[in-house]
């Protein structure tokens, strides 16, 4: 099995997504390649999600999306001021999908570090 069909189980997939996990493990072996798309698909997250949690801030539970992709601070300050009175919430929800894009690079790169013992 190649590693292209090794990443294609991993649910929801994006062709971006595909595109920027296919360089993060070229160099991988083919079992390596699954010992990372099990560390990975257990820790992304999906953009419909985070756009769920988002929306959830107009209803007074704002900051939810930042918990969720490990932004404990600014999580923090959104529930404090009710997303910068919504505003902030709102550049949120035009803007998930990068913010998703972003958390789920980060994940794959520490994935990538675990599964090569620190060599990528």
């Amino acid at each position: 099995m190649s590693n292209r069909n090794i990443l294609m189980t991993i649910r929801g997939i994006s062709p971006e997504e595909l595109m920027f996990l296919e360089h993060t493990t070229k160099t991988f072996t083919e079992e390596q390649t699954k010992h990372f798309v099990f560390i990975y698909d257990n820790k992304r997250k999906n953009a419909q999600d985070i756009l769920l949690f988002t929306l959830l801030g107009f209803l007074g539970f704002a900051g939810i999306q930042r918990f969720v992709i490990n932004q404990v601070a600014m999580g923090i300050i959104y529930f404090l001021t009710l997303g910068f009175c919504w505003i902030g919430t709102i550049v949120d929800l035009i803007n998930h999908k990068s913010m998703t894009d972003e958390y789920n690079q980060r994940v794959a790169r520490d994935a990538a570090m675990m599964v090569t013992g620190g060599y990528v």
